[in-house]
């Protein structure tokens, strides 16, 4: 009987959508239309983006939607090397994505060098693993990026694809997929002293971060801070793990030093902290060693053991956080916690410190978005002082509300992610914020957020200056240099590339900008001008 024959690459891309993956990103070249032809059969669509780096955050963004890994397509060289920024933030963000790089087969790259480098040793240090395709091994090295992609701290895997093998024939039957790894729970002794520990507490907080929202561990999270009166505190990457109007939910920490003023008090108070998921990644350096854990009970939740030493915990537990919480409450009496009403006094600080009501200014402006557009709107950030009072400000109703770059805190990302969102969810209102440097390194995919008929928001905030930098300057005492620049019509690039655009200097403007853009039948970009220096005091 003739044994059924497939294309490597189609084992590969096979396997990518049985994991889920709907969605490519990217940018084509000779050396990838076999595996680009092999995704469009298998069922994956590909999204044509201006530049690799903000085609993986795309991709990035249709994972946080799906659940699926997110796919980056790049050609050899310059191609998948336009994609390095993104690709080490998604290592650091803990984000699975499959970069697919095309490559010359090997015995060519022996006297060809055109173009050639050696992509596995420059992405080696920023993936969790890089492969070569072979056409033996197609089906276990497309299941071997699933998994590796997926298990543990999640993270981006990288295969080169060499042209002749992606057209190799192999067998059409799939070899039985690897298990998942079985999840381990708190047991024995360390069980027996948590419980202890959680029993006694009369101030216990949890912290939690992004690896428990990739865990999709809120419902349990949700559940133990309500059973046990247990506040809580995210990352701002975990915004959203309790909705943020919750009397337990404290907000996102992680780069500002005003919140901190209100925030670090609590976690020194409490006599029990249950860190749930929580990669010190993503905290600035006022969060180094916040505790003493010769002297504060700290139980760390996480997938991998912690090397970082930015601190410690008194039990470290290698396991998920919902079956480690469930182990930890099962049978527990709720306590009277924070019986001083610490908790109420600190969500009122904390909005006494970023005050909604202001006239004009990045304050009023992120009030007015979040009062105006719907509940469930989506978010997505670029770095710089907005983001620090945004996601302050912005409250989050469930996870992945508001998405960013909160461990590289790289520019640019936060209107590709939108444009991610929107592809895989039109019907919801998707809103980008970014600061006019972060939007004119981004610019050129407006054309795909027309192409694709999005109806996405994309807010700018116009002060001409790179307002977190610049401000740092100043407090340092130094020269102005090298962070002004000229004030550009960014509402004009907006109908330029086919879109609504409109500039706004006051709250009335804003709110009419947006109950319009909600309307429209394209993507709008509205300039939200304010003042130099309007951050000062505020993030």
């Amino acid at each position: 009987m003739t044994q059924d024959l497939i294309r490597a690459a189609d084992a590969l891309a096979r396997r990518l959508y049985a994991a889920g993956c709907r969605y490519a990103f990217g940018m084509p070249g000779g050396e990838v239309l076999t595996l680009l032809d092999a995704l469009e059969a298998a069922g994956i669509r590909f999204i044509l983006a201006r530049h690799e780096n903000a085609a993986a955050f795309m991709a990035e963004a249709a994972w946080h939607r799906t659940g699926a890994p997110g796919i980056l397509i790049g050609t050899l060289g310059p191609g998948v090397l336009n994609g390095i920024n993104a690709i080490a933030n998604a290592e650091q963000d803990r984000v699975p994505l499959i970069v697919l790089a095309g490559c010359v087969d090997a015995d060519e790259a022996e006297t060809y060098t055109h173009q050639v480098l050696d992509q596995r040793a420059v992405l080696a240090p920023i993936t969790k693993a890089t492969f070569t395709l072979t056409p033996g091994a197609a089906h276990v090295q497309a299941d071997k990026a699933v998994s590796i992609a997926l298990e543990g701290r999640m993270g981006p895997v990288h295969i080169d694809v060499p042209i002749s093998v992606a057209n190799t024939q192999v067998a059409a039957t799939v070899p039985a997929m690897r298990a998942p790894a079985a999840s381990s729970a708190l047991a024995g002794d360390a069980l027996v002293a948590a419980r202890t520990w959680l029993a006694d507490a009369k101030r216990p907080l949890m912290i939690a971060g992004v690896d428990a929202m990739n865990e999709n561990a809120e419902p349990a999270i949700a559940a133990f801070c309500e059973a046990h009166n247990v506040p809580l505190i995210t990352s701002y990457k975990a915004k959203g793990t309790l909705p943020e109007d919750h009397a337990l939910a404290l907000g996102g920490a992680g780069l500002s030093p005003l919140a901190d003023t209100h925030l670090l008090p609590i976690v020194a108070a409490a006599d029990l902290v249950i860190c749930a998921g929580y990669d010190p990644i993503e905290m600035r350096p006022g969060w180094r060693d916040p505790w003493d854990p010769a002297k504060k009970r700290v139980i760390d939740i996480m997938p991998a053991p912690a090397h970082h030493y930015m601190h410690q915990a008194t039990l470290n537990v290698i396991a998920p956080v919902a079956p480690t919480l469930a182990a930890l409450s099962d049978g527990q009496e709720a306590q009277n916690t924070w019986p001083g009403g610490e908790i109420a006094t600190c969500k009122a600080a904390l909005a006494d410190a970023f005050p909604a009501d202001t006239d004009w200014g990045p304050g009023a402006i992120i009030d007015v978005c979040r009062t105006t557009l719907p509940r469930d709107t989506l978010a997505t950030a670029d770095s710089g002082a907005h983001r620090i009072l945004l996601s302050q400000q912005w409250d989050c109703y469930e996870p992945r509300g508001l998405i960013q770059s909160t461990a590289l805190c790289t520019m640019g990302c936060a209107l590709p992610m939108a444009i991610g969102t929107s592809l895989v969810e039109p019907d919801r209102t998707v809103i980008s914020f970014s600061g006019d440097a972060g939007f004119l390194m981004i610019t050129g995919e407006l054309a795909t957020a027309a192409e694709h008929k999005l109806k996405t928001i994309f807010l700018v905030f116009v002060d001409a200056s790179l307002s977190l930098i610049e401000k740092k300057q100043r407090e340092r005492q130094l020269s102005n240099a090298g962070v002004d620049f000229a004030v550009h019509d960014y509402a004009a690039m907006g109908r330029a590339f086919g879109g609504a655009g409109h500039t706004v200097q006051n709250r009335a403007e804003l709110h009419a900008a947006l109950a319009a853009a909600q309307s429209s039948e394209t993507f709008t970009v509205i300039a939200a001008v304010i003042d130099r220096g309007a951050y000062d005091g505020r993030i």
